[in-house]
């Protein structure tokens, strides 16, 4: 049998020692249809990225987080003087953030080792929100939910997409925003406000704190923090990235949905202050 003219064959995998196409024996009728009805093979199988193995990898690595939030809500409702260990999880959860981040292949043990420590953090957090306002954890964790899933829904449907000019307007509310935070913190660590919550609830604007202001956008952002990691993991799919940096995927969607937790908690705890 002479070789095959198509260039797409012309490699030794499909070629004999002698340089001819290898030989393919018939197959019956039977066995195409026992190869028809095979189960296709899976991300595990072709050790690629898929989103149903990252949704996977995400529900393991939120459960991990949910997890340590109740045992930190746990622990200071036990013990409040714990709060200062709970500081010392949060500082923590934040060095192995920053390892997640530079570290150049995803770390499943890392990022769930972050997921816990800082889940005690978030949990403890919630607690004393909760203790001065009851009630303000159970909205913050609806309200987040409700942007994570409407943000999804519109990803997922195509109506909301990342842009080139969307996300360099996202960077520089984020990198405006990080300063007006540093500045914030330390006119209340000074003492030049007295608020704790410092410009965010001293400044007003027609009568509207300033935090509830900067609240919304923030919450904006974040949803368009999520578009940017559900585009990611998109790509991730189509370049056929090998399986493990689905925990890539997981952890910033991670990131993400924590900080627009804590970012909602604060919005709402200035409104009723």
């Amino acid at each position: 049998m002479a070789a095959s003219n198509n260039p797409a064959f012309n490699n030794r995998a499909f070629q004999g020692a002698n340089g001819q196409t290898l030989a393919v024996p018939p197959v019956s009728a039977d066995q195409l249809q026992d190869m028809y009805n095979q189960p296709a093979a899976g991300s595990v199988q072709t050790d690629r990225m898929s989103v149903e193995d990252t949704v996977m990898k995400s529900i393991i690595a939120f459960g991990v987080l949910l997890v340590g939030a109740a045992a930190g809500w746990l622990l200071v409702s036990a013990v409040p003087s714990a709060i200062g260990v709970v500081m010392v999880a949060g500082v923590i959860g934040f060095v192995l953030a920053l390892v997640n981040i530079f570290k150049k292949e995803p770390s499943p043990a890392l990022i769930l080792a972050y997921a816990g420590v800082q889940g005690v953090f978030v949990g403890a957090i919630s607690l004393t929100f909760e203790m001065v306002s009851p009630g303000i954890v159970g909205q913050a964790v609806l309200a987040t939910l409700a942007v994570v899933g409407a943000t999804l829904a519109l990803f997922a449907s195509g109506k909301v997409r990342a842009s080139k000019r969307a996300t360099k307007i996202f960077m520089i509310g984020m990198v405006g925003y990080l300063v007006y935070s540093l500045i914030n913190v330390g006119l209340v660590a000074f003492g030049v406000v007295d608020s704790g919550f410092g410009l965010d609830s001293e400044v007003t604007i027609l009568g509207i704190p300033l935090g509830l202001i900067l609240g919304v956008l923030v919450v904006l952002m974040g949803a368009y923090s999520l578009v940017l990691d559900f585009d990611a993991i998109q790509q991730g799919v189509r370049n056929r990235a090998p399986r493990k940096y689905g925990w890539t995927g997981v952890f910033g969607i991670m990131l993400t949905v924590i900080w627009l937790y804590l970012q909602i908690l604060r919005m709402l705890a200035i409104a009723r202050d």
